[in-house]
Formats: structure tokens, C-alpha cells, sequence
């Protein structure tokens, strides 16, 4: 699937700087930084929650979990969950399963950036399909996306063979 009609079009009407790389499919972001041979700090992973009645998008680092101890008080939410892959398919009807691309503005979605993330000079994230990622300079996200920045995360645990 080519970069979306619908984003391609937010990109240019909003002159945006920004490449677009193709690699060989990878579903998690953890596998797009490899295949991007990026550092899993500067590739977004996008996590869509519901919570009091709507969705929202969350942004953070590849390399860190949602923590959903943080998530509720710095979105302001009584309650939240992760949305379903059925709720996705009917957000983001353009774009692959759990590929959507980290402008939740394009959806009516409010995106709320991660502050570890939001402090990296570069950031990519996927354009709508398991292959294409946008690149661009955080600062030039930054004013695209408009996202409120928040701290969303936390370090994974290790696993231990032992």
C-alpha cells in the first residue's frame, strides 16, 4: 500500500519537510527502527486509547511501554483502554492495521506526545502501511501535529533466562 492519499496530502498542504523510506514489511515499531537502522528512541510508536467517551493518539518512543498509570492523570481521564483492532479499522480506514501514521490531527484525534521523544532532533513513524515511514525533523512534527506533550512512558522489563 503507497504512503495515503490523505497523508500525502497533509504533508504538502502543510509543507512539510520530510523523506519517505520503504523496507521490508515490520509490524512493530521495534522492528521498523531495525529496518530503518534507526536508534528505537527516534521512531514513534503510535498507541490509540479511549477513554471518557473519545480517542486519542499517544506517541512515544519505539524503545518504551505506555504506562497506563501516567497515561489516565496526563490525559485528564477518569478512565482509559487501549482502542480495539476493530475500532482502529474504522479510525483509520486508509492505512493498515496498527500502521497509522502519528498526525491524529488527519483523524480528529488529539496526540499527545511522549517529552522523551518530543526532545530527539529526528522522528519517524509509519505512513499508513507496514513498509513506508515517514521521516522528518521532530521540530517539523512538532508543528504538524501539533501534540501536547506529556511523559506517557515507561522502561520495558527485562527478561531474565534465569
Amino acid at each position: 500500500m503507497p504512503l495515503t492519499e490523505r497523508l500525502r496530502s497533509f504533508l504538502e498542504t502543510n509543507h512539510a519537510e520530510f523523506t519517505l523510506t520503504d523496507h521490508p514489511k515490520a509490524f512493530t515499531a521495534r522492528e521498523v527502527a531495525q529496518a530503518e537502522h534507526l536508534p528505537a528512541k527516534e521512531v514513534a510508536k503510535t498507541v490509540v486509547v479511549f477513554g471518557d467517551g473519545e480517542y486519542h493518539m499517544v506517541v512515544i518512543p519505539a524503545s518504551k511501554l505506555v504506562d497506563f498509570q501516567e497515561v489516565r492523570p496526563a490525559l485528564g481521564l477518569s478512565q482509559v483502554r487501549m482502542a480495539t483492532e476493530d475500532e482502529l479499522g474504522k479510525l483509520f480506514p486508509d492505512c493498515e492495521l496498527g500502521a497509522m501514521p502519528a498526525v491524529g490531527g488527519m483523524y480528529g484525534l488529539t496526540v499527545y506526545l511522549d517529552s522523551t521523544l518530543a526532545g530527539e532532533p529526528a522522528i519517524a513513524f509509519n505512513a499508513g502501511s507496514h513498509r513506508e515511514v515517514v521521516h522528518m525533523r521532530t521540530a517539523e512534527y512538532r508543528r504538524l501535529a501539533q501534540p501536547i506533550i506529556v511523559s506517557l512512558v515507561r522502561e520495558p522489563v527485562a527478561h531474565h533466562a534465569w
